[in-house]
């Protein structure tokens, strides 16, 4: 502390260009200034002040010194800031980035916004990859790994796919008893609006993928049309088992092929990187990882 006192009478008197005018900021005489001073420069080993009776100018170590000054005081005043803040109530506009399947949790959302009624959401559903700093969100959902280092990130839940259909539909057509039997049956895709590419049913058979080559009777970049048709007997979807647990617990929707699913998805929630996340974004993230329950 005795350092930075010392740091911050030189940078005051390296603005006010003299240690007249540093002594009227601080508070104290002139002469403590200069002899504040000098015994900085004594411990240093390095003049930091060209001295004349009319003025006071910064040697070259000076000037550095005085950079880095700049910067440590910015860090103790974001410092005192992010602290503050860290007190207040979670409150604001909170801007958020979610997937397109994002929709689908709007009821957790909806809680959310009863909590904490006076934070006011700012929804974007995309499922491009988002720019979290530039664009200026305050936090992004979405599933994989995040590898940018300015980003602080948290594992909000792990989520499996089925393949599900409505009762009718199987009534109709039959349980496929492999996943080779779905050539048969009517298959809804999901396609990834970035890429035009099929998200692909994760079945496996052992180690070996085997959700190659199946029928598209429907393609939709979005998951709700796909759930929607399969509710009623069209034909079958294979999605993350959040997006229809209500169905699944209602027997709108059965699964199937169930022994041959393996994916493990994950829903991360990042955000900027700060040593004390805004209240709003802090209450956010923990609500998230408390309520949302991404299992069957």
């Amino acid at each position: 502390m005795e350092s930075l006192g010392a740091l911050n009478v030189f940078a005051q008197a390296a603005e006010a260009g003299s240690f007249v005018g540093a002594s009227r900021r601080l508070g104290v005489s002139p002469s403590a200034v200069g002899k504040a001073v000098a015994r900085l420069e004594g411990r240093l080993g390095a003049r930091l002040f060209h001295r004349s009776t009319r003025s006071l100018a910064l040697t070259a170590e000076g000037g550095l010194l005085l950079e880095r000054c700049r910067r440590i005081f910015a860090e103790v005043e974001a410092a005192t800031q992010e602290m503050s803040l860290a007190q207040e109530a979670p409150r604001g506009r909170l801007r958020i980035s979610l997937p397109l399947a994002g929709m689908l949790l709007m009821p957790t959302l909806s809680a959310f916004m009863r909590d904490y009624p006076e934070i006011t959401l700012d929804l974007d559903f995309t499922d491009r990859v988002v720019d979290v700093i530039e664009e200026g969100f305050d936090v992004v959902v979405r599933t994989g790994e995040v590898s940018d280092s300015r980003l602080m990130t948290r594992m909000l839940g792990a989520f499996e796919h089925r393949v599900v259909g409505s009762p009718d539909y199987f009534e109709r057509v039959g349980h496929p008893l492999s996943p080779e039997d779905l050539s048969r049956h009517a298959c809804f895709q999901h396609r990834f609006p970035s890429t035009g590419k099929f998200e692909r049913w994760p079945l496996y058979r052992g180690q070996d993928f085997v959700g190659d080559d199946l029928p598209a009777t429907l393609s939709a970049s979005t998951l709700e049309p796909l759930i929607y048709l399969a509710e009623r007997g069209h034909g079958l979807a294979c999605v993350p088992i959040f997006t229809v647990r209500d169905q699944l617990a209602s027997g709108a929707l059965v699964s199937t092929l169930t022994p041959f699913m393996k994916s493990t998805g994950k829903f991360r929630v990042v955000w900027p990187s700060s040593r004390h996340p805004m209240p709003k974004v802090r209450a956010f993230v923990d609500f998230m990882a408390a309520e949302l329950k991404l299992g069957a």
